[in-house]
């Protein structure tokens, strides 16, 4: 086929290409992390204490499901266990909560001015939080400081 008849490529560059499948790839290792200590930091801020039993029915897994996700947050310097109390976010803990917290309510908001219904706004906010680029993010709180101040 002659190169003025051949259709032009879709793909992005290979570069631009990589680069985006190794964003998502990263997103998804830390999306567990971060889903455990904002559920840990709410648990908290609720009054109460943030037990095993209470991530697990949150999250709807098992209690082994979560057993092993703390074991991974305590190695990792998230979290701390106590024998017969809960489970406690460390200073870099609570400080990766506070971020996830403000990544998913910036989404959030920014698909409710956009007119999305609220249950669809939340849990649409609850994967989107993890994926979302500090750039495109950053673009989401210009767009509601200047369209949406209210929302």
């Amino acid at each position: 086929m002659p190169d003025s008849t051949r259709p032009k490529s879709v793909l992005p560059a290979t570069q631009v290409h990589m680069e985006g499948f190794a964003q998502v790839r990263e997103a998804r290792r830390s999306e567990l992390v971060e889903d455990y200590v904002e559920l840990i930091a709410d648990l908290i801020a609720d009054g109460r204490e943030a037990r095993q039993v209470d991530i697990a029915s949150r999250l709807g897994v098992a209690q082994p499901t979560v057993a092993k996700a703390l074991k991974r947050l305590v190695k990792e310097g998230w979290a701390i266990q106590r024998p017969y109390r809960g489970v406690f976010l460390t200073p870099a803990g609570e400080q990766l909560a506070r971020d996830v917290r403000a990544r998913h309510q910036t989404v959030e908001r920014f698909l409710l001015a956009l007119g999305v219904d609220a249950d669809s706004a939340r849990r649409d906010a609850e994967g989107i939080e993890h994926h979302v680029s500090e750039a495109t993010l950053a673009a989401f709180e210009a767009f509601l400081a200047k369209a949406a101040p209210h929302v």
